[in-house]
């Protein structure tokens, strides 16, 4: 393995985590639905989804889900319906604009690891994009023959770098939780994040048509 190959695909990747995308997405919605513990663990999520999906890559599998097109297809539109569910979910919310009981029962039910993860693994296990992420880019990076290991090196950093990110985002929100506290600035918030969540979904079955 090249550290320069290497290091050229940290600052590559980087570029592309630091893009506002669909992961970014849910990751503000969790954050804003159930505060730092639920976005937490919604990056942990993601996080779990690309370091599965860098699994697959590494061992052939990535290549049959993308080039079998009923099997691509069908997670494709999964992850679209789920993205579609979720800016509803923050569409009615921003509707609403009933946050003093779930502030309430961010202790209990809407904080909880499992809804956090639950959230960001299927929102990112549904896309695959990531797939074709890791079996178009990685082979600019790494010549033909390349170790297994130094492959898993590659899809577990892009994954670590992921991580880092969200949870950096997730951080940022929680210092300015004052502000995201008051009603108007949380409906808003609700409305901004259903729109792009919508508009993800949307870009992803413009291309599917």
């Amino acid at each position: 393995m090249s550290w320069s190959s290497y290091a050229s695909f940290v600052v590559f990747a980087l570029v592309l985590i630091a893009i506002p995308g669909a992961d970014f997405a849910v990751t503000v919605r969790s954050t804003l639905v159930g505060g730092r513990r639920q976005g937490r663990w919604s990056s942990v999520g993601i996080a779990s989804s690309n370091v599965v999906q860098g699994l697959l890559a590494v061992a052939g599998l990535g290549a049959i889900v993308v080039h079998v097109e009923p099997l691509f297809q069908a997670i494709k539109w999964a992850g679209i319906g789920y993205l579609l569910y979720l800016a509803a979910q923050s569409f009615r919310s921003a509707w609403r604009g009933d946050y003093a009981a779930l502030d309430d029962a961010q202790g209990s039910r809407a904080a909880t690891a499992w809804a956090g993860w639950r959230q960001g693994f299927l929102s990112n296990i549904t896309n695959p994009k990531v797939l074709v992420f890791y079996l178009a880019v990685l082979p600019q990076f790494l010549g033909p023959g390349t170790p297994v290991a130094v492959l898993l090196v590659f899809a577990l950093t892009h994954a670590a770098l992921g991580l880092l990110w969200s949870l950096l985002v997730v951080a940022a929100m929680h210092r300015v939780r004052r502000v995201l506290r008051r009603r108007r600035v949380r409906r808003a918030l609700d409305a901004v994040t259903g729109a792009a969540l919508a508009a993800f979904g949307a870009r992803l079955a413009a291309e599917s048509a």
